[in-house]
């Protein structure tokens, strides 16, 4: 046979078995596959930090994790393994014999919660309805707890059991959530004046003329002069309350007497009611605003508006159905003028504040005093001639007094309520009880309200709670 026959055989018989080789890979690899896809994995789940014991029907020559931070295992015997759940999370075990795979698991272990639910049940006994449950990845809290504080309480315990960021609140909070707040600011104000101011002027023709003290008589003439004016334009001031004149020839004699005793009282009360949702804060105020001129570029001015008055800003937190965190800031505020300043043309006055800011816990309908916010300012002047004025007895008519004296006392009560909307058909208002007067009996009688109730709605409906007042049947 020639060389060149040769070599095509050679060929052949090489083409042939690289075929057959390919053909055998590809069925042991389509046997592998169908392998596979016949064995179903089976689903085991673990608790955290524990093990367990797997028994294999067939024989063990191979054992594989896919995931060896989650959990190990030890080959006890040739049929038994030892696994130990290291981590929450999911992974795979497999098993083989003769290179042919006999299972597939699906390991999944979870947190454990079975101390966390007796934790639960002794710290929070009342709460039955709170239920736990861990996954791979988390623990959530789901049911329905009382108040916001016992929800806080079990979150802490469960936080306690996981890693930060694996808690899920789907937990429903029950209870009252709104608060009224009834506050009632109550000031006292008294304030004393005492006036005394003597003050001699002499006049000679109109050439010459002198006074003791300044204040009650000016020599110079004002351009609004008002009360009284001498032969040398000297002007009596409005604060003179009475006065004394000699005359002899072209000399004068005059005395002025300024004496004021003034004794004045206010009041003030203010009693908002205010209702928040926990853990949101309300506000309150009763007074006003006034103008502040703000300067701006180019010499301008600009306007802003800054309150005065009855103002309060409360935050309530409902911690149970018998508890109540308040944050309570209170403050009262008017004008003082006395600490004006002019700017640009316009006077703004001063403002004369009292604020407390306070927390405290207290229950439903339970009240608090803040107290001791008092303010005692007494303030003495006294005008005199030089050496005139130091003379006893007679120095009294060299000299003019002042004294004034204010006190000032604040009291703030707080009293918080639970409340719940009122679940009844309609509610009335005042003005469903007016009744529109006719022409005879606005303009002949001068009522502002008509006798007839034919238009007035009459009020009926039932009590609700136990609270309310009974309507007789007529």
């Amino acid at each position: 046979m020639s060389p060149s026959k040769n070599r095509k055989l050679f060929f052949t018989h090489s083409s042939i078995f690289t075929l057959i080789f390919l053909m055998f890979i590809c069925g042991a690899y389509a046997k592998e596959n169908t392998q596979l896809s016949a064995i179903e994995s089976r689903r085991i789940e673990m608790t955290f930090g524990k093990s367990v014991v797997l028994k294999s029907d067939l024989p063990i020559k191979r054992v594989s994790i896919a995931n060896p931070e989650i959990a190990d295992f030890i080959l006890i015997s040739s049929r038994e393994i030892y696994i130990n759940a290291k981590a929450a999370g999911t992974t795979n075990l497999t098993l083989w014999q003769n290179n042919l795979i006999t299972a597939v698991y699906d390991l999944v272990v979870n947190y454990d919660i079975s101390e966390l639910k007796q934790r639960l049940h002794e710290i929070l006994p009342g709460e039955a309805q709170l239920q736990v449950t861990a996954t791979s990845d988390s623990i959530t809290c789901s049911g329905r707890v009382t108040s916001a504080a016992k929800l806080s309480q079990a979150l802490a315990l469960v936080r306690a059991y996981a890693p930060e960021g694996k808690v899920q609140n789907l937990v429903q909070v029950g209870g009252v959530h709104q608060v009224m707040l009834e506050v009632r600011v109550s000031e006292m104000s008294r304030a004393l004046t005492k006036r005394l101011g003597i003050n001699i002027f002499y006049t000679k023709g109109s050439e010459f003329a002198v006074s003791t003290l300044g204040g009650l008589a000016d020599l110079v003439t004002p351009d609004n002069a008002e009360l009284l004016t001498g032969p040398l334009g000297w002007t009596v001031s409005p604060a003179v309350n009475s006065f004394l004149r000699f005359n002899s020839g072209s000399a004068t004699w005059t005395g002025l007497i300024d004496a004021l005793e003034a004794d004045s009282l206010i009041k003030v009360l203010a009693e908002p009611t205010l209702i928040a949702l926990s853990g949101q804060s309300a506000s309150f105020l009763a007074g006003g605003e006034f103008p502040v001129p703000v300067p701006q570029g180019l010499g301008t001015a600009a306007i802003e508006y800054k309150p005065f008055g009855v103002g309060l800003v409360f935050t309530p937190l409902v911690l149970s159905e018998d508890k109540i965190n308040i944050k309570v800031s209170p403050e009262v505020s008017d004008l003082d003028f006395s600490t004006a300043v002019q700017f640009q043309g316009f006077i703004v006055p001063g403002l004369r504040t009292r604020r407390a800011t306070t927390t405290i816990e207290l229950g439903d309908g339970q009240s608090f005093a803040i107290a001791g916010l008092l303010r005692n300012n007494i303030r003495t002047i006294v005008n005199k001639f030089p050496l005139l004025g130091d003379i006893p007895i007679l120095g009294v008519l060299f000299q003019s007094k002042e004294f004034q004296k204010e006190e000032t006392e604040l009291i703030i009560i707080v009293t918080p309520h639970l409340v719940k909307p009122l679940d009844i058909e309609k509610q009335t208002i005042p003005t469903d009880f007016y009744v529109e007067p006719n022409d005879a009996e606005f303009y002949l009688f001068g009522m502002l309200e008509g006798r007839s109730k034919t238009s007035a709605p009459t009020a009926s409906g039932d009590i609700d709670g136990e609270f309310g007042h009974s309507i007789p049947e007529e």
